[in-house]
């Protein structure tokens, strides 16, 4: 309630003591149009960016997750060569500005690994024969390269921070739940899959749900390499327009909305396993 009354005030103000012209008109065609030509509704530009902004989401969060587990257990290998590789990975990341990793992720993938994988051709060939589940899941496959890009690149990001997730609800379940799956007579990868990582799961669905949410507001630092998500679409439409104020809330708007339906959902699942 406090915060609702404040936000209140602060809009009141601005609308008030604020020498600007406000025109909300403008908004609803940058979320739905209309085609006067065949008669149906489309997303406008800012819903596009929305949709964008979900599959970076998620594909990021998938990649993510991926690396997370790998680099997570190597963390607590037993053999120091693994551990290493595991900490230089999680060093580096978690201590470089993530705008100078997303431009270095950038274009290395997207210069070399893309080529050299033909991934321009892949797309190309998609773009010329009709796939619509393929650009429903991906987006446009004439921007394929540049989306798998920037997926790999918040994969890599958020799957250092996964990475400490993991490692912490391993090391979080006592020892007694080491030696006693021992003397059943499990090796160390029967102990982790039956008996180690069932419990640590439970341990890690709240931090993971945290940086799920996370990933969705980071995925807007991939604006600064033209990915058309929601923010680089509010840039756009903020310069073409010059509706700076209108824009920008609505934009804040979809984001909250996004990060708290996902906020419930992530909350449910946590009960269910906490129930569970």
């Amino acid at each position: 309630m406090v915060l609702t009354a404040f936000c209140g005030f602060l809009l009141y103000q601005a609308a008030v003591k604020l020498e600007y012209h406000w025109n909300w008109g403008v908004i609803p065609q940058f979320i739905l149009r209309h085609d006067s030509t065949t008669g149906t509704w489309h997303a406008g530009t800012l819903l596009l960016g929305l949709f964008m902004t979900l599959r970076l989401s998620l594909w990021g969060s998938v990649l993510a997750l991926s690396f997370g587990i790998i680099f997570g257990l190597l963390r607590i290998s037993k053999h120091l060569y693994w551990r290493l590789i595991a900490g230089t990975y999680v060093g580096l990341v978690r201590n470089t500005p993530p705008l100078v990793i997303v431009f270095v992720f950038y274009f290395f993938i997207g210069d070399q690994i893309m080529n050299a994988f033909s991934v321009n051709t892949f797309a190309y060939g998609l773009a010329a024969d009709d796939h619509p589940l393929f650009a429903l899941l991906f987006g446009p496959t004439d921007q394929l390269p540049q989306i798998l890009s920037a997926i790999i690149t918040i994969g890599l990001f958020e799957g250092a921070y996964i990475t400490e997730i993991v490692r912490a609800g391993i090391e979080s379940i006592e020892q007694g739940q080491w030696e006693a799956s021992c003397s059943l007579g499990f090796n160390r990868n029967q102990q982790l899959r039956h008996v180690i990582l069932p419990q640590a799961l439970q341990r890690m669905i709240p931090a993971l749900a945290g940086q799920f949410i996370s990933t969705i507001k980071d995925s807007a630092i991939v604006a600064v390499i033209s990915i058309q998500e929601l923010t680089f679409q509010g840039l756009q439409l903020m310069t073409t327009t010059y509706r700076t104020f209108e824009i920008w809330i609505t934009v804040l708007c979809m984001y909250f909305i996004l990060t708290f339906m996902c906020s419930l959902i992530l909350h449910r699942l946590e009960h269910n396993f906490a129930w569970n």
